[in-house]
């Protein structure tokens, strides 16, 4: 009789896409500083520049608050002090995403970010969380969220069919994306529920036994 090799052995048939800052990382205190030192260095008001830049994107924020600066330098300045960020502020994984991705099948998931992919490399380094072959981040996209372009392209990358995919989202933006891909879309880290999100969880660490179930369930594979 002959076993089977661990080659031979069947690939992931159920796929998971994770946002990554207020998904899997804690970094909103960090976004904040970041923006207030930014304003700082414009001498705009912290709070109401870091309100704008909830709502907007970087480009748009400095079109709104700081419209007679160059926006290539507004957007030089944040990155720079992003950047420094990720070396000496303060990261802290939410509960339960460690266990979550260490538990997932290897080549079922990956990252889908509006941030850089070397930010979010020295994010996970600071906190311990394992990186996914797959990061689809904002230079790798030609459109970022709320199209669906992010979550498709990551889809494709891991060779599965849009419909196999459950996207983990805690933003407005993130869930129409993952909606307008065709996914399944799970809301978490949040006391109310983003329209349209299939199911809500407060907490990522509630939702981590669901995801790790949708993954390794009848139509998944449990093979790490």
């Amino acid at each position: 009789m002959t076993s089977e090799s661990p080659s031979a052995q069947p690939g992931p048939t159920k796929y998971v896409l994770f946002d990554v800052d207020g998904t899997l990382i804690d970094a909103v205190s960090n976004q904040r500083r970041v923006w207030e030192t930014w304003a700082e260095r414009y001498g705009l008001d912290a709070d109401e520049v870091y309100q704008v830049a909830l709502r907007t994107r970087p480009m748009e924020t400095f079109a709104r608050v700081a419209a007679d600066h160059d926006p290539h330098e507004c957007l030089a300045t944040l990155h720079e002090l992003e950047d420094e960020d990720v070396r000496s502020g303060a990261y802290a994984a939410f509960d339960g995403a460690s266990d979550l991705l260490h538990g997932l099948p290897r080549g079922s998931w990956a990252l889908v970010t509006s941030n850089y992919e070397h930010r979010v490399r020295g994010r996970f380094l600071r906190t311990g969380l394992p990186v996914p072959g797959v990061i689809v981040d904002a230079a790798a996209a030609e459109e970022g969220k709320p199209s669906p372009v992010p979550y498709l392209q990551a889809a494709a990358q891991l060779g599965a069919a849009p419909e196999s995919c459950l996207v983990i989202e805690d933003a407005p933006s993130g869930v129409r994306s993952g909606l307008r891909a065709g996914m399944t879309v799970w809301g978490v880290n949040d006391a109310v529920a983003v329209e349209g999100v299939h199911r809500h969880f407060r907490s990522l660490r509630e939702a981590v036994p669901h995801i790790l179930a949708f993954v390794s369930g009848p139509h998944g594979n449990a093979t790490t």
